[in-house]
């Protein structure tokens, strides 16, 4: 390929090994990761299994030869936009950025003209969400450190102490906390002494559907079972009468079993018509924390994220500040470490209802980034992961940060709206992105890119800020009418009619539908429709 040379004039390829009951995956369980956690590797330790050979490239150019006190060299754990987020922030420290990548993303133009390792095929299974490839992926090319952005194994502890045993810094938080808050009923336990309003249902693990039963008799029906281990929808089903109970418990529990490898439930009270909310936290290891604000992520299909913004609209200024210091103090009291968000539930009365805690940087960062300051200074929380990890303080206090106008992000996926939104992959045959005041695109896609089917199908994030909620709605609509994507069909035109429908204008929409969406035969919206 031209502009490319092998180090050395060849590829290198050196037999990865790891530590063998790691390698065999057997710290699986709650008790076994414990013990991972405990274990320090010696030079006695025996060395178990070799991986599968990596293929390791190294291109031209690197990063700029600054002075950084914290890491040189940096695997970046995923893929696509979430890889070339990553390796801005690490280029401009002078951290070089290493792309882990499978076949399908080798020669992407985002990790083009920079260090690469060839982890696996296409399919996740066999490259990104295979830790022990990763770990040697980042031991092989001289990483000290990794990125596991977010998705794939961002949120996995077991993941995060195989990197800890060999030496490798996990950019996220310690593993320990990682396994208290993914286990959803500790996790609202330990919110809940934190101060932090919770959702009525059960106490812990439903024991088997009677108790489903018996919990939801107590705090009235409808009400939603969900998944002990679950995430992304899965896991999950409504029961809104005793009738129905039976049928939701079978079905959940098996999808759990399915997706997590464990069927066990909790219960909650169902709160229709409500509103998604987000918390931006932050944490070093000294026990400072800090928030960047709150998100309103409301707008969703199939409990997937469509528009998000900053700060949340209707929420009553005391009940704001009551859940943020809240929160401070839950993050601090679970020993969290780096950036992590907070999801929250605004039920019809305002007020936010604890619902889980994700122990990653979310994709909606972006819009708490737009609006945050430090001294007067841009925050990039990639760059606070770094740091922290680092094992650097927080250079700024929650006084010293100032959160400045109104963002908005919209994700466009390759997805075809007419039919059911379909993933479309293909070929970009023409792309324009959309520039001016007040407006950020991040994406890792360029002309010719062919979009593989193996993964989600996010081509870009267009994010735009301005001085109040609608100045950014109207810039948001001016860079969707100027992005042009040729080849593959996108969402853009329905986060349009989002944008331009006068329930989402006003704000007068929640989790029971997608305003402005799908549009009227007649053209208008389904609320202008409805408004006359």
């Amino acid at each position: 390929m031209e502009g490319e040379q092998d180090v050395d004039g060849q590829a290198l390829r050196h037999p990865g090994r790891l530590h063998g009951d790691l390698a065999a995956g057997r710290a699986r369980s709650r008790g076994d990761l414990a013990r991972v956690l405990a274990r320090r590797q010696t030079p006695e330790r025996p060395w178990g299994r070799a991986e599968p050979d990596l293929w390791y490239e190294a291109r031209l150019v690197s990063a700029p030869p600054t002075q950084n006190t914290f890491f040189h060299r940096l695997l970046i754990a995923n893929r696509g936009e979430v890889a070339a987020r990553v390796a801005r922030t690490c280029l401009r420290l002078g951290v070089t950025p290493v792309f882990a990548v499978s076949e399908a993303d080798r020669d992407a133009a985002y990790c083009a003209d920079h260090e690469r390792v060839v982890i696996g095929p296409g399919r996740s299974a066999q490259s990104y969400l295979d830790p022990e490839r990763l770990v040697q992926a980042a031991k092989q090319s001289g990483c000290t450190a990794l990125h596991p952005g977010w998705g794939f194994l961002a949120e996995s502890p077991r993941f995060a102490a195989l990197a800890q045993a060999h030496g490798v810094t996990f950019l996220g938080p310690p593993a320990a906390a990682m396994l208290l808050m993914g286990k959803k009923t500790p996790a609202k336990r330990a919110m809940g002494r934190a101060g932090l309003t919770l959702i009525p249902g059960s106490e812990g693990i439903l024991a088997d559907v009677d108790d489903a039963k018996r919990v939801a008799a107590e705090v009235g029906y409808p009400v939603l079972l969900k998944a002990e281990s679950g995430g992304g929808g899965r896991g999950m089903r409504i029961a809104r009468d005793a009738d129905s109970i039976e049928q939701a418990y079978r079905e959940a529990s098996g999808e759990a079993l399915a997706a997590f490898g464990d069927d066990r439930l909790y219960l909650e009270k169902l709160v229709e018509r409500g509103r998604h909310v987000e918390i931006q936290l932050l944490a070093d290891k000294y026990g400072n924390v800090v928030h960047l604000g709150l998100r309103d992520c409301t707008v969703q299909r199939n409990h997937q994220k469509l528009v998000e913004e900053s700060p949340a609209p209707l929420l009553a200024d005391d009940e704001r500040a009551r859940t943020l210091e809240a929160a401070i103090e839950a993050t601090r009291a679970i020993g969290y470490v780096g950036a992590g968000t907070m999801e929250l539930l605004q039920d019809r009365d305002g007020t936010l209802r604890f619902m889980e805690m994700n122990t990653r940087l979310q994709v909606e960062h972006t819009v708490s980034e737009m609006r945050a300051r430090a001294h007067g200074e841009p925050i990039d929380l990639v760059e606070q992961q770094i740091r922290v990890g680092a094992g650097q303080r927080l250079a700024f206090t929650q006084d010293d940060i100032t959160l400045e106008g109104h963002a908005i992000e919209c994700r466009i996926n390759a997805e075809d709206p007419s039919a059911d939104f379909r993933p479309a992959p293909g070929r970009i045959e023409r792309l324009a992105l959309p520039t001016g005041e007040g407006v950020r695109v991040d994406t890792h896609v360029a002309e010719g890119y062919v979009v593989p089917p193996f993964y989600d199908s996010l081509l870009c994030k267009v994010i735009t800020h301005g001085k109040d909620r609608a100045e950014a709605v109207d810039r948001m609509i001016a860079a969707l009418e100027a992005l042009v994507i040729e080849g593959v069909p996108t969402t853009a035109s329905m986060h349009l009619s989002i944008l331009r429908s006068e329930a989402f204008r006003s704000s007068a929409y929640d989790t029971g539908g997608i305003p402005g969406w799908p549009p009227s035969p007649s053209g208008g919206t389904e609320d202008q429709k409805e408004n006359g």
